[in-house]
């Protein structure tokens, strides 16, 4: 099979985290106004290059975003493609072995090398022009991504090391993005960076997260603002009130805790201890009730005994998180806990993983039972084999459970809200009918 190709077509692959799809965003934004074509993710073969936005995180991540390099490289040998790049956190971290190891790929970039990829492309870049992002998500809703890179020193975490210091971006930049977005359709913002509560410190000398989410509940027609990744260590308690308040600021908490066992946290160097997490836990719960809190956690991690991991489960059985996730530890180079032995069995990893996974599918029926009989606003993202498929506050895209309704029965419209009562409900999936 030949590819004929009249003008330059851009076939943008996105791989890892939210992040990284904001990073995309922007990049095919640019390229539009450029007037240069430009697709995200396409199946089909009528493009000559592809631009692959990776993820260099934890060794499976990692796996995935060089699979993808060789699966282009090789279309690009067979004469498929023209010209493959490469952007992003794997090869920011890895560039320079990346190079010698695949000569293939014309190009390689960092995670702030927008301008240079522009210039390969013979594009104009427009500085800080969120204006242009071109979303890659359903058109009502978005991320926005309000700070770059972290300062946290956890030990087993590339992040900083891929995306530097926490870089927080000024609040009118951020409020006029999120204005720009309603304008255009976007009924919910996800709210991201590497560690929302540490929002304003570099740049205002203080914790001002929730005095921008205040200023973006004020914008209006934005109807839901969801809350992703807020560092537990300094958890801004003042958010909990504002969220009690605004009824469009979801009853939502992203708060990875990574651990329990206080020899693990210390490790870890994640600034709190066992007993500080249970009063977090118990402070948010307190405070609002109906809030679903969502968190991850690391097995395997260096010298996790079966008493640390007893511990982990205890909490895990106590706290019943609405959502939770697990990932199996990576040894991660020039991380400081790279210095420790990588000493649990990748079996004892992943057998720990699937028990924790298996008490929260437990823990998740349960939750989703409750639901049964009530009535929610759902948020529809899309129409799928013969369902219309969407979203309490409570649930993110991508990664939480989803409500199901009939289109035999009823008539919605996607991405508009609709009132469900929910009828039936498992682990991960909730079903219901139109009130």
């Amino acid at each position: 099979m030949e590819a004929i190709h009249q003008k330059n077509k851009i076939n943008v692959i996105t791989l890892g985290c939210s992040k990284n799809l904001v990073d995309t965003e922007l990049l095919m934004g640019h390229l539009k106004a450029n007037n240069i074509p430009v697709v995200h993710q396409s199946q089909k073969n009528d493009f000559n290059i592809v631009i692959i936005n990776t993820c260099g995180f934890i060794d499976k991540a990692k796996e995935q975003s060089i699979n993808t390099i060789l699966q282009y490289v090789d279309a690009k040998k067979q004469g498929l493609i023209e010209k493959v790049y490469v952007m992003g956190c794997l090869s920011q971290r890895y560039k320079n072995i990346l190079e010698k190891e695949i000569p293939e790929v014309d190009k390689f970039f960092g995670v702030n090398d927008l301008k240079d990829i522009l210039n390969e492309l013979h594009a104009d870049y427009k500085k800080e022009n969120f204006t242009r992002r071109l979303l890659t998500t359903p058109k009502h809703y978005a991320y926005l991504k309000i700070a770059e890179g972290c300062s946290r020193r956890c030990s087993y975490c590339a992040i900083p090391l891929i995306r530097g210091k926490h870089i927080s971006r000024p609040l009118e930049q951020i409020i006029n993005e999120a204005k720009n977005l309603v304008k255009k359709g976007v009924k919910e913002i996800l709210l991201i960076s590497q560690d929302l509560s540490y929002y304003g410190i570099d740049i205002y000398k203080k914790q001002k997260l929730s005095y921008l989410v205040g200023k973006l509940s004020d914008i209006e027609n934005l109807q839901w603002i969801r809350l992703h990744y807020i560092y537990p260590t300094a958890f801004p308690m003042d958010l909990l009130k504002l969220m009690k308040q605004r009824p469009n600021i979801c009853n939502y908490i992203d708060i990875p805790l990574q651990h329990i066992s206080d020899k693990i946290l210390k490790s870890m160097q994640r600034g709190i201890t066992k007993k500080q997490t249970y009063n977090l836990i118990e402070k948010i719960r307190y405070e609002i009730p109906e809030a679903a809190i969502r968190t991850t956690f690391i097995v395997g991690y260096p010298d996790e005994t079966e008493k640390d991991f007893e511990e982990l489960k205890q909490f895990v059985r106590e706290s019943e998180f609405e959502r939770l996730g697990v990932f199996m530890y990576s040894h991660e180079e020039n991380t400081e806990a790279y210095k420790l032995k990588d000493n649990v069995p990748k079996k004892v990893k992943k057998q720990r993983a699937d028990e924790i996974m298996q008490m929260q599918q437990e823990i998740s029926i349960k939750h989703n039972k409750n639901m049964i009989g009530k009535k929610y606003k759902i948020l529809f993202d899309r129409k799928e084999g013969g369902y219309y498929v969407g979203r309490t506050e409570f649930d993110s895209p991508e990664v939480d459970n989803e409500v199901l309704v009939s289109e035999l029965d009823n008539k919605i419209r996607i991405g508009e809200f609709e009132n469900i009562m929910i009828k039936y409900a498992d682990a991960y999936d909730l079903m219901g009918d139109k009130i």
